[in-house]
């Protein structure tokens, strides 16, 4: 029995953008309106420690995986049908920009303001500018990641189903 790297490389591409966009829809579906309704100086500590804690090799894994992963589909993909590739592409376009480039752009420099905020130190009003600056934008940029992701495992999906023919 031959083992193809096709579908093994477009199943683990699924899986970690699967993992994605549940981790975006947990966040945007429990976690942002949870803490939402904390007092300004209880939300802006909350998020300052999962921004901390998210930043792992598993995390990073997930989250990175499947950049690589989309042009790795794209190479193995190459000679496929017109709708396979144009599927790869969408779903990889999909996730870089939607995703990776969101997060990298918009939450990220974000998180990195809210990070080098001593909190305690704030004055109530800073706390308040702080939180005002913070808290829209990101759950706008995180609605985009939330989407990208859904929309880019899909293409997947559907991909997987139409190589499987």
């Amino acid at each position: 029995m031959e083992l193809s790297i096709k579908p093994i490389l477009l199943i683990v591409t699924l899986l970690t953008t699967g993992l994605t966009a549940g981790l975006c829809f947990t966040w945007g579906n429990a976690v942002t309106p949870g803490i939402g309704k904390l007092g300004t100086l209880a939300y802006l500590q909350s998020f300052q420690e999962m921004n901390r804690s998210i930043l792992n090799p598993v995390f990073f894994i997930v989250f990175l995986g499947p950049v690589v992963l989309n042009i790795a589909n794209l190479i193995v993909f190459r000679s496929a049908a017109k709708p396979v590739l144009f599927l790869l592409i969408g779903a990889a376009i999909v996730y870089f920009i939607g995703l990776f480039l969101v997060t990298v752009l918009g939450n990220v420099p974000l998180n990195e303001i809210l990070d080098k905020t001593d909190l305690l130190s704030a004055s109530t009003e800073e706390l308040v500018q702080l939180r005002e600056r913070f808290e829209k934008p990101w759950n706008s940029f995180h609605n985009i990641r939330s989407w990208s992701s859904l929309t880019s495992f899909l293409l997947l999906a559907i991909t997987l189903l139409m190589a499987g023919k």
